[in-house]
């Protein structure tokens, strides 16, 4: 397989470095100040013509092939720039799932920046079990009344609309009586709380409390009951690495830690080089499949477990070398504990992987 630039993906990356020499280093890449300033970010990727690149054109991407999201993760991880604005699994599931009408007047506003976006799905008592959700939304005249409490809810502080789902119908099977809507976050209603992670920073993410807010009939996505349908969509992609993003950075951090322990490199540095070249070998294939048009369904699960192994990995190496006295070593390896959490849990992406792909208990 070649893997060398065609002539035009040449010419992006060569603007694309370009731009990066001159613009990356006015933005934060860590801590609560690279959160606080994403939006920011994403608006000069965007404005500057390097985000939504693989989106339809209609709803202002530029419907280019997935290899230049490629491009655009490999250059931004080699400039020392912050990485590309986590936004593609809500594009495609709002873009799947909701109206015509929905789709024109959300989607230019989420892929250009000018509006913020947060997803209400899980909850204090249901993370990988999302059916079990509890949050409920009940019908009022021409909208719905929504009561309940969602937690690890990235950028919820500063976010315009939350894709949501709540529970329409309490006497259906738990799966099926779910719908998803899109809510506005400024209302009477709607409490944020920031949660402090394990590495200090405050303004990732936070739990929404949900006293009586209100939301249009018609800003719900699909039909009453659909939305476990938008959620297997949205967690799919959300699991999938399917460019070379996270294996670019991680590969990164390893050359940085080589470059620090010479000659003598812990083991936990050695496997952690295995573990990034597995996963930057296997994100390759998958991109193959997907410019050939191949679809995946429960290989998410795989994609998510082994790109956990490979940063809890490059988590343990930054820990063996710099040890609890490096702030930013130490925040590496505490980062990397949430990756076997976020996104499903490890044992839930295993459940998946023995049930759904090799059909183990059917």
């Amino acid at each position: 397989m070649d893997y060398r630039d065609a002539p035009a993906e040449a010419a992006f990356r060569e603007r694309l470095r370009a731009w990066l020499a001159e613009r990356a280093a006015d933005f934060p890449t860590s801590g609560d100040d690279y959160w606080t300033r994403q939006g920011d970010w994403h608006r000069a990727l965007y404005g500057a013509g390097f985000f939504g690149l693989s989106w339809p054109r209609e709803h202002g991407g530029q419907e280019l092939p997935p290899v230049y999201d490629v491009i655009l993760d490999e250059e931004l991880a080699r400039a020392g720039a912050p990485p590309r604005p986590s936004l593609g699994y809500l594009v495609q599931g709002l873009g799947r799932h909701g109206s015509a009408e929905l789709r024109r007047r959300f989607l230019p506003g989420m892929i250009a920046g000018t509006e913020r976006w947060c997803q209400g799905f899980s909850e204090p008592g249901a993370g990988s079990d999302l059916a079990s959700l509890t949050t409920t939304a009940a019908r009022d005249g021409d909208a719905y009344v929504v009561h309940g409490h969602k937690i690890w809810t990235s950028y919820s502080d500063v976010a315009d609309h939350c894709l949501l789902l709540a529970r329409t119908d309490p006497d259906a099977p738990r799966h099926k009586g779910i719908s998803a809507f899109v809510i506005a976050m400024d209302q009477p209603g709607v409490e944020q709380r920031p949660l402090r992670m394990i590495n200090g920073v405050t303004t990732e993410f936070g739990q929404v409390l949900f006293d009586g807010a209100r939301v249009p009939a018609d800003r719900m996505v699909g039909a009453p009951g659909e939305g476990w349908a938008l959620a297997m969509t949205v967690v799919g992609h959300e699991r999938e690495p399917s460019t070379l993003g996270y294996a670019a950075r991680y590969g990164k951090v390893v050359r940085e830690l080589a470059a620090r322990t010479g000659d003598a490199p812990p083991r936990e540095l050695a496997w952690a080089a295995v573990q990034t070249e597995m996963l930057r070998l296997h994100v390759r294939r998958r991109l193959s499949e997907q410019l050939d048009g191949v679809v995946h369904g429960p290989d998410g699960s795989l994609d998510k477990l082994l790109m956990t192994w490979a940063e809890q990995a490059v988590g343990h190496a930054a820990l063996a070398v710099g040890g609890a006295a490096d702030p930013d070593l130490l925040a590496t390896y505490l980062y990397s504990r949430a990756q076997s959490v976020m996104g499903g849990t490890s044992q839930i992406q295993k459940n998946i992987i023995a049930a759904r792909i090799l059909g183990l208990g059917a």
